[in-house]
Parts: structure tokens; sequence; C-alpha cells
């Protein structure tokens, strides 16, 4: 099968599956066809399927993301040592292990093609992660808590795992306890990683899109608590931050340089 034609079995599987969408119109083109695929995927709750949509899906997502190109941190120069900066697409980087903005559901974006850093993970990784997720979450029986930590394969992403934490949300003023939670997170993102022997962490911008933390002081509290955890656990992991905005990448610069 081309990859069209897998676009379109994949598109037609996910609308068999549920009767209200019976009567969504496949689009001719390519790029509304691609939206219409992730808004399929982003909706879709977590449920079994077959082994040949799996195929086909992986054999797919696998294919999309190398087209993107695909970024190893064995090409990239740390900015300091064992820590990186990197601009890019955290779905097309080679590593360790990546790290989700998650929400407390723990499930990713179910906001058909929104532009956050979960529903892309989600997106690119496949419908496996999600259902991971949802087992995670069901043994654990209630909502992930601020500033934990949980592991997950990457699937159809090139990465190996996908560590998930949910960030503060920042409603107004910014407090000594919103911060206290960010560093929560990266803290807890490093040890998870670290017990799971994970040589390479990437992480993203936590918590300062929709949750509205500060760039500046997150990416302050992001650095910070990387440097004190691998200073005080002589941690020979390697820790990449990776931001997708021009603005994000100059504050970083600007601290680690």
């Amino acid at each position: 099968m081309t990859q069209a034609e897998k676009r379109l079995y994949l598109i037609k599987y996910l609308i068999s599956e549920d009767s209200r969408y019976g009567e969504i119109q496949i689009p001719q083109g390519l790029y509304e066809q691609k939206r219409l695929l992730r808004a399929l995927f982003n909706i879709r709750m977590p449920k079994k399927t077959s082994s040949e949509f799996l195929k086909i899906q992986d054999e797919y997502l696998q294919e999309e993301t190398r087209q993107k190109g695909i970024t190893d941190i064995s090409d990239l120069l740390p900015i300091q040592k064992d820590i990186y900066l990197w601009q890019g697409d955290i779905t097309t980087l080679r590593c360790g292990a990546i790290v989700n903005a998650a929400n407390s559901r723990m499930l990713g974006c179910f906001c058909p093609n929104h532009g956050c850093i979960d529903n892309a993970i989600h997106t690119y990784a496949g419908i496996q992660l999600r259902e991971a997720c949802y087992e995670l979450m069901k043994a654990q029986g209630h909502e992930e808590e601020t500033g934990k930590a949980k592991i997950t394969p990457a699937f159809n992403l090139p990465c190996d795992y996908v560590i998930h934490t949910v960030g503060p949300i920042v409603g107004g003023r910014l407090t000594r306890t919103d911060e206290n939670l960010l560093a929560s997170c990266y803290r807890s993102c490093l040890e998870t990683a670290e017990k799971n022997n994970v040589k390479s962490l990437a992480f993203c911008c936590i918590s300062t899109g929709e949750f509205h933390f500060p760039n500046e002081r997150a990416a302050e509290i992001a650095v910070k608590t990387a440097k004190e955890y691998k200073e005080e656990r002589q941690s020979k992991i390697e820790v990449i931050f990776n931001v997708f905005k021009e603005t994000d990448c100059r504050i970083y610069e600007k601290l680690l340089k």
C-alpha cells in the first residue's frame, strides 16, 4: 500500500468504528485528509483494535515522521556538559525519552487538531499511547497529581519512551507553590528516567502554553532544577531542553550561555 492508500484505510476504519461519523465526507486534498485523520485519532477513546489496523497505522506514522526528518541526539552539540538546547519538533527527536506536558486525565488531548504538545505526541505515537495511559490511570484509580511523572513506551515515535508530567496551571499571579510544583515536574521526570535506565531526556517547556506559566521564569526553574539534580546525584543523564518558539530559544540561550 502507498502512503495515500494507508491514510484512506485508516480514515475509513476510524469512521466505521462509530456510527455517529457515518456522514463524514472524506476530502480529496492531501492536507485536508491529514487533518481529518489526525482529528479522528484525537477524539478516539482508548479501546482495542485489529492487528491489521495497528500494522498499517504504525507503518503510516513512522513514514510520516521519517518524511518530516528525524534528529538524533548524537547529531547535536552540547551547550554545556551533558546539556543541550534544540529548537524543533519533539516528535521527531531520537533520544532516550521525551517529556509530554500532560493534563490530569493523562489520556492525551481530545481536541481535534489542537496545537498543544500533548496532542502532537499522542497523534504521532499512535493510538497505543492513549491505551497505555488509560491502563496506568485505571490502575491508579484517580487523576494524576501535579508535579509527578509516569513513563510509557513511545510506540511510533523515534524516542524509546515518553515521560508524562502534569505541570501547574497559573490562573493569575504566579505563586511560590506554582514554582515548586514546576520544579517537582522536572525532578520527577529525571528520577523516572533514571529508574528506567534512560540515558537522555528531552524536556518540552512544561506549563508555558495552555497552562500560562511565564516562559522566562519557567526556563529558569527548568535549568536550575536539572543542574541541581545532576550535581546532587552525580547523574550522567543527558538533558535536552527542547523549544519550538524563537522566544523560548532566546531565553534558554541566555540562561545556558
